[in-house]
């Protein structure tokens, strides 16, 4: 609104003509706005590498016959989160079985003893296994709670630019002693940019979020998928053999 009382429609022009907190807030919101995008377009960059590289780790596992013959497979693939299952798994399968041959108890233990010692082993096995789906699962879900506070915070931020630039209208509509609708109108149209700020910053972010969240659970269920397979194959080939 100019100096006659005359509006100014644009966009533009209602920011810069809203009030210092108003604008304060938008700026808020354009930081939350630009941060969830940026985290938007990497977690989409970082998830399809993620499933790429899973797709093509699986593919190998699958045509392997010796699980030391899928280690150099895994290693190639660094941001397969399968894979660095695979790698903690193996790696603690071959600390066990180094630490038996290696132990007075297991060179000469009788096959009671022998087998108490594996079956010990395997269960190291299972919590390695369980800790590396964990780790997975939180880095992927990094960055993320940051879409989840966009999406619950920016409405109620831009709500409250909206109700301080209210408040400033008819504050300056007190001092005027006038109340029309040409007075009215433009301190408000300013004040509801803050409203609809928010929503823009906070659309997005949910929708993105929710997004994420359902692949992540998806990867989550075929990391302990492939857990659960690995745990079986090393009881039935590496126990008692």
């Amino acid at each position: 609104m100019d100096i006659g009382g005359h509006f100014q429609g644009s966009v533009l022009g209602m920011i810069v003509n809203a009030g210092i907190v108003v604008q304060i807030v938008l700026l808020l919101l354009l930081i939350f706005s630009v941060v969830s995008w940026a985290i938007i377009f990497m977690k989409y960059r970082v998830m399809k590498k993620v499933q790429t590289e899973n797709d093509l780790f699986l593919d190998a596992y699958m045509k392997s016959n010796k699980l030391s013959d899928v280690l150099p497979v895994a290693k190639k693939y660094n941001e397969s989160t399968i894979a660095e299952v695979f790698r903690t798994g193996y790696a603690e399968l071959v600390k066990i079985t180094k630490m038996i041959k290696d132990s007075p108890s297991g060179r000469g233990a009788d096959d009671q003893t022998l087998q108490s010692l594996e079956l010990k082993g395997v269960d190291n096995v299972e919590r390695a296994l369980n800790r590396a789906c964990s780790a997975e699962a939180t880095k992927l879900e990094s960055a993320l709670g940051f879409l989840a506070t966009t999406g619950s915070a920016s409405p109620f931020i831009g709500l409250f630019g909206t109700v301080w630039g209210i408040m400033e209208t008819f504050k300056s509509i007190g001092a005027r002693g006038s109340a029309t609708l040409a007075v009215v109108a433009p301190g408000i149209s300013e004040a509801l940019i803050a409203t609809a700020a928010g929503l823009a910053a906070a659309i997005p972010a949910v929708i993105f979020y929710n997004y994420y969240m359902n692949r992540i659970k998806v990867m989550n269920q075929e990391m302990d998928n492939f857990s659960s397979e690995l745990l079986n194959i090393i009881e039935r080939y590496y126990v008692q053999r």
